[in-house]
């Protein structure tokens, strides 16, 4: 099952969706929001399985929200070995954990903005993963059943404020560097995350396409991994990491400029889609 959150041009007001024949069923009367569906469990979803279609919206009329409101959001670093190494790194030895701030939540179709603090912003198609329960200290074996589903995200980042900070969560963490969704795709529909096609896709060239089966650390070590010092809420996002093609180490260069519009394709998660405007 796909779920949304978004708004109508009639309404300001929040709204919860579920993907149902190329249209957005309105399932509020559900849940008022996904951390509230994540909440309600394996009966709010059986609920929305058998709901029917009183209020429907084509794909295309509406407002895409962030798919999530998390506590947190936590990524990882340098997890596919081939952007590691292109990055002029040796890969990890354990994951490299740092943080996105919920500032940086954006939406699909939403544009992000090329903020003047900085000269070199750059793109990065990544899976995100969202907790569906509490998960403290969590055995990498039980690990993927705290997964509540999985979203596309782009990894928005500055580069120049990356590396001359000398830490990484300035330039991550701008605001709208978030864009996620347009949906989270429930886990019953994805059995194996480690066997998804991932694309980022530039003004319609393929920048990056690779497999998350080529990530160092895999989605279930990475719930083991993180909980064993941080807990996990239900709506928590991990973005686990972008493969090779990111824009800073082509040669030349390929940042973002205004007017790009950058796609982030995962196979069977779905597409998310963002223009980049100068700020």
């Amino acid at each position: 099952m796909k779920i949304a959150q978004f708004r109508t041009k009639t309404s300001s007001g929040l709204r919860l969706g579920a993907l149902k024949r190329e249209t957005l069923i309105d399932v509020t009367g559900i849940a008022p929001d996904m951390i509230s569906l994540i909440n309600g469990g394996t009966p709010a979803l059986a609920e929305i399985e058998k709901c029917t279609a009183k209020m429907a919206y084509a794909l295309d009329a509406v407002e895409y929200l962030p798919p999530v409101y998390p506590t947190k959001i936590i990524a990882i670093g340098r997890n596919y070995q081939d952007h590691a190494i292109e990055g002029g790194s040796e890969p990890p030895a354990s994951p490299l954990i740092f943080t996105k701030l919920p500032n940086s939540l954006n939406a699909h179709n939403r544009p992000v903005t090329l903020h003047a603090i900085s000269e070199q912003i750059d793109f990065e198609a990544e899976l995100a993963v969202v907790i569906g329960k509490r998960a403290s200290k969590v055995n990498e074996a039980e690990a993927l059943d705290y997964v509540f589903g999985y979203a596309c995200l782009n990894d928005v980042s500055a580069r120049d404020l990356q590396f001359g900070d000398g830490q990484w969560v300035r330039g991550k963490g701008l605001d709208g560097f978030a864009p996620t969704g347009p949906f989270i795709t429930t886990s019953d529909e994805i059995p194996d995350p480690q066997n998804l096609k991932i694309e980022g896709i530039l003004n319609g060239e393929v920048m990056q396409s690779s497999n998350t089966k080529l990530m160092i650390f895999n989605v279930a070590y990475l719930i083991h991994y993180i909980s064993q010092a941080i807990t996990l809420e239900p709506g928590d996002i991990i973005a686990t990491g972008t493969p090779e093609g990111v824009g800073v180490f082509r040669k030349p260069p390929r940042l973002l400029q205004d007017g790009d519009v950058f796609e982030v394709v995962i196979e069977s998660v779905g597409s998310l889609k963002n223009s980049f405007v100068k700020g």
